[in-house]
């Protein structure tokens, strides 16, 4: 039972040849696996480089009596041999050189006789092996203990034109083998074999087929696909410079754009991915840092188009249905042999009037779909069969693609021009597809993208808090979002608004006027609200924490791992312990989102902007001090001596000026929060522990109830006046700073400062900020202003909300 529950944590990472073409990459993947959390990962390979088309022209080459067949042998060995040596060192090298040696030794005896199509397989079996071998030799070598494994040794398959795969007897295989070593374990890719054991191939992308079976077989968590592009593009962004990632993609359409050929995703990769409970992601080994495509199970929203796609070469056959059959039953069942061949075409068009049925495959393909109509002729009721190459293929693919009148209108109108085929829409809506003869695609699939994908960026809102400040927020978005969404080609949803009494989930969006007043909210329970949020169809999702809640603050990064962006007004998580501080920034590395809080400091003023920048520009930040409480820098330039200080506190506390409960400024813990956000922001690795705090409240009075406190009130009195008299004697006035220096040490508490002092003249209620660097080092740059206060503070969220929206 333990090894079973073990094997469900296990996540699959599935690396292709060009990730693994040099030492270079071997080092890149290598350190990719590294970095995952649960060091117990299966990582499947395929052949390094172009190591399998060698041996298969190795293969052709002894097949043929030609002398070259020695060459390509020497000359693939030195190859691999290059990459050991390149890798490894001391024994694991000795001893991966003399298991190659005897590889290319037993490959020679069998080019040297006659051999059948599974030791065939088996000689291009190798490449997978030699690639799974050097990685795990590696990432020992590294430090990192790491087996291999041999497919072969737990995937079972049935020969065939498709191979299929024995998911029961595999699965069974592969967890008792699981079982025997709980840690990481480099698997081979693309080869199987049948029940006698011999060698079988995957085929086509087979390798990425076997990386998700592997997760299906095992019951893994998820599968990462990792290669040399980022994901599904908008467009091939090798040939049209605007194309974009898209973030997320739905398995429908996946499905279908696999189905029509892309060189990115292949049908019999995601069918494990609908037939188990794994995650899909596509991402890019030579920059893991550039974003990823996540395959969602979720039904896909109707809205048209999302891609794209082509084919430069297909091939086009066509037949004709006798006069004795009716044309639409024959047709139909042609298509059905067809797909119980799992030969389907790529698109089809008939032509009742002509008893024409016409099938588009790719090039790999067609001969092999031609051979088997032509056995089927008789039985199919059908003549004239013929294969044309030369043509192409442009398709739109995207929910509800058929049904979005502008889309197509612009599709046929872009196509008009071309020599046309045919034109097929997809049954399900998924896909629009155009058949050409062949031509220069590229200024077609340019201007098709141009034309399609100017729509604006689809964001979604998911606000928490709608009190003092998230009330305040709601307004000013309700005043800017037509201006938003028009400078930056947004439209913007206010998809979810919640407080602390619950709240509602629309994805046709909520008034954010109406919604403050609105009765009957829905219970918030995060789990629920997490699966509902991974659904959302959005093309980027912006969380907004307008709260004071520690709570809202701990899903930080489970909000993150969903790729949704996050604008905090919140000092929690920035404030947080270095380990749940830290976390949240990885996460939100990891997943490419961006997590901004201009908000939780100086609340308008261009704080953490100006730190941002500076650092950015090479500068070194060497300090930062001020005063960051609006209500402490009112009390104590109001306090005199001649006032009891409680008595200034009760003022303040009866116009709003502190907190419901006043020991919330009075004990300092708010600015040691915002000193710290400062300091991490700086580049400092400090926590709350480090900075020194003096509170302002006597230790009998902390732990009163509200009431209580406020009756013993003037029990502040004696300790500030004895520290205003202190001061006063030195011919300085007393003021409560925050401070930090590169050397580490951080206070916060009552400092005596000089009268011409910068931080001892402010405007009632008003903050500042000095910040030293090597740039302001004689003379800080000095940031002065209201640092608190709903307007400030909805306008400091709505610049972090302009700036997201920017970056997408």
């Amino acid at each position: 039972m333990a090894a079973e529950v073990s094997v469900k944590r296990r996540h699959v990472h599935k690396f292709g040849g060009s990730s693994l073409a040099d030492p270079v990459c071997y080092r890149r993947v290598a350190a990719i696996v590294e970095q995952q959390s649960g060091g117990n990962e299966l990582v499947v390979v395929s052949a390094a480089g172009k190591t399998t088309n060698r041996l298969i022209q190795l293969v052709e080459l002894a097949e043929g009596g030609d002398e070259a067949a020695g060459e390509a042998h020497t000359a693939l060995h030195a190859y691999q041999q290059s990459l050991i040596d390149g890798l490894l060192e001391g024994d694991l090298q000795a001893d991966l050189r003399a298991q190659l040696a005897e590889d290319f030794r037993t490959i020679a005896r069998t080019l040297e006789r006659q051999f059948d199509r599974f030791e065939r397989n088996g000689l291009l079996a190798f490449g997978e092996v030699w690639s799974a071998r050097l990685l795990a030799a590696l990432l020992t070598q590294r430090g990192n203990p790491t087996l291999w494994l041999d497919a072969r040794s737990f995937l079972r398959a049935e020969d065939g034109p498709l191979i299929r795969v024995d998911h029961a007897l595999s699965s069974e295989l592969l967890k008792a083998r699981l079982a025997e070593h709980d840690g990481r374990i480099v698997v081979t890719g693309f080869i199987a074999a049948d029940l006698e054991g011999r060698s079988l191939l995957l085929g086509r992308n087979g390798s990425d087929y076997s990386a998700s079976l592997l997760a299906a077989l095992a019951d893994g968590e998820s599968t990462t696909i990792w290669s040399d592009v980022a994901g599904v593009y908008s467009a091939d962004p090798r040939r049209v410079k605007e194309a974009r990632l898209l973030e997320r993609l739905s398995l429908a359409e996946a499905n279908e754009l696999a189905r029509l050929g892309s060189s990115v995703l292949h049908s019999r990769t995601l069918q494990p991915v609908v037939d188990s409970r794994q995650r899909l992601t596509l991402r890019c080994s030579y920059n893991p840092d550039e974003g990823c495509t996540h395959i969602l199970r979720r039904a896909p929203r109707s809205g048209g188009a999302r891609i794209v796609s082509s084919v430069d070469q297909i091939a086009l056959i066509e037949l004709k249905v006798l006069p004795e059959g009716e044309f639409e039953r024959a047709a139909a069942a042609i298509e059905a042999y067809l797909a119980r061949h799992r030969i389907q075409p790529l698109t089809a068009q008939r032509q009742p009037d002509r008893r024409m049925l016409r099938l588009a495959y790719t090039l790999e393909v067609a001969s092999g779909a031609y051979d088997l109509l032509r056995d089927y002729q008789l039985e199919g009721g059908f003549t004239g069969l013929i294969l044309k190459e030369g043509y192409s293929l442009v398709a739109l693919v995207g929910a509800g693609v058929t049904e979005n009148a502008e889309q197509c209108h612009r599709f046929y109108q872009l196509t008009a021009d071309q020599p046309v085929e045919f034109v097929q829409a997809a049954k399900d809506s998924l896909s629009l597809v155009a058949v050409l003869r062949q031509i220069v695609l590229e200024p077609l699939l340019i201007a098709l993208h141009g034309a399609l994908f100017s729509r604006p960026t689809r964001v979604g809102l998911v606000v928490f808090g709608k009190g003092n400040i998230g009330g305040h927020w709601l307004s000013l978005y309700n005043r800017e979002r037509q201006r938003l969404e028009q400078e930056l080609n947004l439209a913007l949803t206010l998809y979810g608004v919640y407080g602390s009494e619950g709240g509602w989930l629309d994805e046709e969006g909520l008034d954010p006027l109406r919604v403050q007043e609105a009765s009957n909210p829905a219970p918030l329970i995060w789990p629920e609200l997490l699966g509902q949020l991974e659904q959302h169809s959005f093309d980027a999702l912006i969380a907004l924490d307008l709260t004071a809640s520690e709570t809202v603050s701990r899903y930080y990064p489970d909000l993150a791992q969903l790729g949704i962006h996050l604008i905090a007004a919140n000092k929690f998580a920035g404030a947080a312990e270095s380990e749940f501080y830290q976390r949240v920034k990885q996460s939100c590395r990891d997943h490419q989102v961006q997590w901004r809080y201009n908000a939780t400091v100086g609340a308008g003023l261009p704080v953490q902007s100006s730190i941002q920048m500076l650092r950015q520009s090479g500068d070194r930040i060497h300090g930062v001090s001020g005063i960051f409480s609006g209500t402490l820098s009112w009390l104590f330039q109001q306090y005199d001596g001649c006032r009891p200080f409680s008595e200034l506190v009760e003022e303040a506390w009866q116009h709003g000026l502190t907190e419901p409960d006043p020991r919330e400024d009075l004990s300092g813990q708010d600015v040691r929060r915002k000193l710290l956000i400062l300091a991490r922001e700086s580049g400092y690795e400090i926590d709350a522990n480090d900075i020194e705090l003096e509170n302002l409240v006597p230790v009998p009075l902390r732990k009163l109830g509200p009431d209580q406190f406020m009756d013993r009130l003037k029990e502040l009195d004696g300790p500030i006046l004895s520290a205003f008299e202190s001061a006063r004697r030195l011919g300085k006035v007393l003021r409560y700073v925050a401070r930090f220096e590169h050397d580490g040490k951080a206070r916060v508490g009552l400092e005596s400062l000089e009268p011409h002092h910068p931080f001892a003249n402010l405007l009632p209620c008003d903050n500042i900020f000095a910040i030293e660097s090597d740039s302001y080092r004689t003379n800080p740059l000095v940031i002065q202003g209201p640092g608190a206060g709903r307007e400030v503070t909805a306008a400091a969220i709505q610049y972090d909300l302009w700036q997201i929206c920017a970056s997408l």
